[in-house]
């Protein structure tokens, strides 16, 4: 199994705005004075810069287009709604927010299959909407794939029994932990465990802070730790920078990324930047409008694809 792919998809954006019903349990978002059309014209800027960088580096960005018609704010961040596996597997989720449902479109597989891809098998745990819970996909779950662990912070978002029959198909082995942030005085979950935690080659970025928990802090370092991973530890202040939201890719010549936004990249001590960068090299795009309109950032953007080839 790889850890990391040279494939990723991601969709366009073409009625990109603050999502409403996101906004109840995403903290990140906020609300910039601007029309909705002037913010999705920003925010596809801002992609198809980042694609660019991308692509520059040897990455095989396959685009997809989102549609107009299905107003769609949040396609632009796919990895919620499905992941893609080495064995042929495609595994669709189930969402919290109603609109983001029908982000999960079958043209978009088909896109994957016409760039040769091939899909043997979709695992579908999107029934769970009707009794109401949910799973986002690779936001929710971080995928240690070479020692088939599974990591989950729980949350609305994030459902524990969904999350071990999740693990139980795949093969993994879950840890489950809550992560939080602090919101008006409170200590809140945060919504997704890719936004305090990145798992990368020999080396794991994460916020421990938000694991409130000692018991399940220790755990988490120790599986880290057993696997050969650096810990290279972020605040919470830089988790609001999107220092945890960064995912790494290969690029000509199998070299290694780690992507995040300007944001993510510019909060980082030189320390810190000295600890990721004797596994790899950083990448980072500005990804304002995005990341303050979407509460998501670089990982959000982008999923991976590890599907076998015809």
């Amino acid at each position: 199994m790889q850890q990391t792919t040279d494939t990723i998809l991601m969709i366009r954006p073409v009625a990109f705005r603050m999502n409403e019903q996101t906004a109840v349990n995403n903290y990140f978002q906020e609300d910039l004075d601007l029309k909705n059309n002037e913010i999705n014209a920003k925010a596809q800027k801002e992609f198809d810069a980042f694609v660019s960088k991308l692509k520059a580096v040897g990455v095989n960005v396959i685009v997809a287009h989102d549609d107009k018609d299905l107003d769609t704010p949040d396609s632009i961040f796919p990895n919620n709604w499905v992941s893609f596996h080495e064995n042929g597997d495609v595994a669709l989720y189930p969402m919290f927010a109603e609109n983001r449902r029908k982000e999960r479109r079958e043209e978009v597989l088909d896109l994957l299959e016409s760039n040769g891809f091939v899909i043997k098998n979709i695992v579908d745990y999107t029934s769970a909407e009707d009794e109401g819970y949910f799973l986002e996909g690779t936001g929710s779950i971080l995928l240690d794939r070479v020692n088939s662990k599974a990591y989950c912070a729980l949350s609305p978002r994030a459902d524990e029994d969904l999350f071990i029959e999740f693990c139980e198909d795949f093969e993994y082995t879950p840890i489950v932990f809550t992560a939080n942030q602090t919101v008006d005085g409170q200590r809140l979950p945060i919504y997704h465990t890719n936004v305090m935690m990145c798992l990368g080659e020999g080396f794991a970025v994460i916020c421990l802070e938000s694991i409130d928990d000692k018991k399940e802090r220790k755990t988490v370092i120790k599986h880290l730790k057993e696997d050969g991973r650096e810990i290279i530890a972020i605040s919470e202040k830089q988790m609001h920078q999107f220092a945890g939201n960064m995912l790494q890719v290969k690029g000509f010549g199998n070299k290694p990324y780690l992507v995040m936004s300007k944001a993510a990249h510019e909060c980082l001590s030189a320390s810190q930047i000295a600890s990721i960068e004797k596994h790899c090299e950083i990448l980072s795009s500005s990804l304002e409008t995005i990341e303050t309109c979407g509460g998501g950032s670089a990982r959000c953007m982008m999923a991976e694809v590890f599907l076998p080839k015809q």
